[in-house]
């Protein structure tokens, strides 16, 4: 098994939603993220190996690809899930936009904490250790999502048992 080319290293990063409120708790909102991360893929910025979407956080394993800056393709997706979050709540009138209203000179609203996880995984053991840690995520006993990784509709544990890959997002961390 041949396995990713780490002369650019895979990244393990993690997002978490403003004071971890449980706003992706609503699948429309992880609709945003599967979104924004296949537009990603499509205009071939990055590779995405790995994912899990939680209620209140996000866990990828993604390879920013050659000719994109790493802190460029984190802001645009960062930024363009929280103006469509913004717009979602905005839309429907919902009362839960008001917890994400802070007092910065450069934004009415925040959704994500500052300063998200941006990790380099620089071997294949440690690449494999964070791909566990996502695809076990939801079996937590604080969350139980799921009884078995691959049941958990919101990762891509399902793609590495069955090869299903329904949000059409994930490359194979073997290149296979």
């Amino acid at each position: 098994m041949a396995i990713i080319n780490f002369d650019y290293h895979p990244q393990f990063f993690t997002a978490t939603i403003l004071q971890w409120k449980p706003l992706l708790k609503d699948d429309s909102f992880k609709d945003i993220i599967i979104k924004s991360l296949r537009f990603l893929k499509n205009e071939n910025s990055v590779s995405i190996y790995a994912f899990v979407i939680m209620p209140n956080h996000i866990h990828l394993i993604w390879q920013i690809q050659d000719g994109y800056k790493q802190s460029a393709v984190q802001m645009r997706f960062l930024k363009y899930t929280a103006q469509q979050m913004k717009f979602k709540l905005s839309d429907a009138g919902d009362e839960r936009l008001a917890d994400f209203k802070v007092t910065a000179k450069d934004r009415e609203c925040q959704f994500w904490e500052r300063n998200a996880l941006s990790i380099n995984l620089w071997s294949p053991e440690v690449f494999m250790q964070k791909l566990d840690y996502i695809h076990n995520n939801p079996l937590q006993p604080k969350w139980y999502l799921a009884m078995h990784p691959e049941d958990y509709r919101y990762s891509s544990a399902r793609y590495y048992q069955t090869g299903e890959d329904e949000f059409e997002l994930i490359s194979h961390y073997s290149g296979d």
